[in-house]
């Protein structure tokens, strides 16, 4: 496992920004409670967030992380520049996060990531009955906007799992032939995954048949290959649990004259995206360019949600950076600046002309998209 190592001068940086927005917004103290941005302002990086992690900011004075007793060792191992405090499994959390906040003596104000996975409802409601005084702020999205640009180390932990990535989509391509099982394909990928220096990725990789290409969060079976299939790819190398995801739809022998127009739509709307990845310019006139060039590959009345999604830290269940998808769409006024980076889709399903499938991360620069991962984009096996 690659630990996720910031300078402390670029985390004290973070957490000043933090600090500056909470003053802004009235609040006298901020619960962040997603995985994602405990480690972007703490640095902590284990799978030990499936129970309940807080991270208590107070404007002034060094944050506290409150989670299990049980933690403990990996927090001082990995000399967090926090505090620490834990709670048995017998003892309530919401009693331990009140106590901390009590004795850091804090106002009423308090911001709370309301959109975040990682605050139970219990332990929400649990926290208000505890302090009475408190007064709720949506903290949503305060954290995760300022993830929204990668600092250079940040892009460095993305470079390389993009060449994870690549290598992941290598050791697909030596295995899938007629008699593989989709099973013998992620095998091969997992393992080439670990040795190339990957970590367990937010999404496991999604490996499936053109049969079930519409289902899109399911993975492989048993099933074994046969001539003429198409088999889905999308996966992601992990370092330091920052994600490149890349996709590709791979045919087993010659692919039908009707998937090669797909491709050919498919890899124009995906460079005309890259094209305007540019500081300045809108989500939705991104979107607005793929949806152009879809059209004038001849694709009549074909519509998708986005074009692509922002993509970074990412802990299990997914790569995406938490429950919310930051996407390329028809209606989003998201401004891009450089260092943005996004999972670029160019998806075409049920066309008139085809299927086909291409995605790749990309980073906005000031001379339009840089894109990390580079396995090649037709596969016909």
């Amino acid at each position: 496992m690659t630990l996720t190592v910031f300078p402390p001068q670029e985390l004290a940086d973070r957490l000043r920004c933090v600090r500056s927005e909470m003053e802004h917004r009235g609040m006298d103290c901020l619960l962040v409670s997603k995985p994602e941005n405990i480690l972007y302002l703490a640095g902590l990086d284990h799978l030990g967030y499936f129970a309940l992690h807080v991270l208590v900011v107070p404007l002034e004075g060094r944050p506290v992380l409150v989670t299990r007793e049980m933690e403990r060792a990996t927090i001082e191992d990995q000399q967090l520049q926090v505090e620490f405090v834990g709670f048995s499994d017998s003892e309530p959390a919401e009693r331990c996060i009140a106590g901390v906040m009590l004795e850091l003596g804090v106002g009423p104000g308090v911001g709370i990531e309301k959109q975040s996975s990682g605050m139970p409802v219990a332990v929400y409601e649990g926290l208000c009955g505890e302090l009475t005084s408190m007064r709720s702020l949506d903290a949503s999205g305060l954290v995760d906007q300022l993830r929204f640009v990668k600092s250079p180390l940040e892009l460095e932990y993305m470079r390389a799992a993009a060449r994870v990535t690549d290598e992941m989509f290598d050791a697909a391509m030596q295995v899938i032939q007629v008699g593989a099982s989709e099973t013998d394909v992620a095998a091969e990928v997992h393992r080439r995954m670990v040795l190339a220096g990957g970590e367990p990725p937010g999404f496991t990789p999604f490996i499936r048949p053109a049969s079930r290409i519409h289902q899109e969060h399911t993975t492989w079976s048993n099933e074994r290959l046969q001539h003429g299939d198409a088999l889905f790819l999308e996966m992601s190398g992990c370092v330091g649990r920052y994600h490149a995801p890349a996709g590709r739809l791979v045919h087993l022998g010659q692919a039908p004259d009707s998937a090669l127009i797909a491709s050919e739509a498919c890899e124009n709307a995906f460079q005309s995206v890259v094209d305007v990845l540019c500081p300045g310019n809108l989500a939705r006139d991104v979107y607005a360019q793929w949806q152009t060039s879809v059209e004038q590959s001849g694709i009549r009345d074909y519509r998708r949600h986005h074009c692509g999604y922002m993509v970074g830290i990412g802990y299990p269940p997914s790569w995406t950076g938490g429950s919310q998808v930051i996407g390329l769409r028809s209606d989003s006024d998201m401004r891009l600046e450089a260092g943005m980076s996004f999972h670029i889709l160019s998806w075409i399903l049920g066309s008139n002309i085809g299927d086909c499938f291409l995605s790749n991360t990309v980073v906005v620069t000031e001379q339009g998209g840089n894109v990390l991962t580079h396995t090649p984009v037709r596969t016909c096996l």
